[in-house]
């Protein structure tokens, strides 16, 4: 009945806090590929090749339902591997459209024509590989009209947080805040495009001010996967062990990971 949870590193891990609180009952299998990571500086190519190979581990781990808790694997690898490569008992879901739901105040799973929103001026804080794909702009526009997006590619700010400089962290976020509001000045609301960013998620309200919406990810992916897997519960696979796995230093990245999540968290070798 295992859940696999992948990211390119250690931001996933913000969505798997969430998911498991949600859904306690559920065994989780994470998977970190830290020894490739970030994903964010590499080519659509090499995204789905990579993304594809953790997907296959998770799935000898006995998880048939995979959620993709990388935002640059769910733009740059997801339609294609939902395309031409899933096999019919498998899933993989990604975190975009949670996302866009949610900003666009829709229930889950409506597939209704796209209609205007309240929110007219987004800004979107994400890899450049995210920002290259523009997935969140096509996924946005299946759902809202006459919503204008600006895109800011948030260079160094995964690297500064897997190596846990949260002082050069917090200096990248509020250099990029600052550039996209030379872009757009004044933003309805924020998206969060990276699972690593709910970590500084205190210091993007804080540099984009209090009237500007911040969403992140982790939360509304929760709540989306109960939901998935309430109508669809053939999709809960047969693993039945909660595991922390990296293709990185185990012990190095079990250190970061505590630190992060302020708990002890143990990784294997995938």
């Amino acid at each position: 009945m295992a859940v696999g949870v992948f990211d390119s590193g250690l931001g996933g891990l913000t969505v798997l806090d969430k998911v498991a609180a949600r859904l306690p009952d559920v065994p989780f299998v994470y998977l970190g590929d830290s020894a490739n990571a970030p994903y964010g500086v590499r080519d659509a190519d090499d995204v789905y090749k990579l993304t594809c190979a953790s997907v296959e581990r998770l799935w000898e781990a006995g998880c048939d339902l995979v959620i993709l808790a990388c935002n640059t694997a769910s733009a740059a690898a997801l339609r294609r591997m939902q395309e031409s490569w899933i096999p019919a008992d498998k899933r993989v879901l990604g975190v975009f459209v949670p996302l866009i739901e949610a900003m666009t105040e829709r229930q889950w799973g409506d597939n209704s024509p796209p209609r205007e929103v309240a929110v007219k001026h987004v800004a979107l804080f994400a890899t450049p590989a995210t920002v290259r794909s523009r997935a969140f702009q096509r996924e946005l526009a299946f759902r809202a009209i006459g919503v204008d997006v600006e895109a800011q590619a948030c260079g160094g700010v995964v690297d500064a947080i897997e190596e846990g400089d949260m002082i050069l962290a917090e200096a990248l976020v509020r250099s990029h805040v600052d550039a996209l509001k030379r872009k757009m000045p004044d933003p309805d609301a924020a998206i969060l495009g990276c699972t690593h960013y709910p970590l500084m998620q205190e210091i993007f309200q804080d540099a984009l001010g209090p009237e500007v919406s911040v969403f992140s990810q982790a939360n509304l992916v929760a709540e989306s996967l109960a939901d998935y897997l309430q109508r669809h519960p053939d999709m809960m696979g047969p693993g039945t062990q909660a595991r922390f796995l990296t293709t990185g230093d185990p012990r190095r990245v079990s250190d970061r990971a505590t630190q992060f999540l302020r708990r002890q968290i143990t990784f294997e070798k995938a």
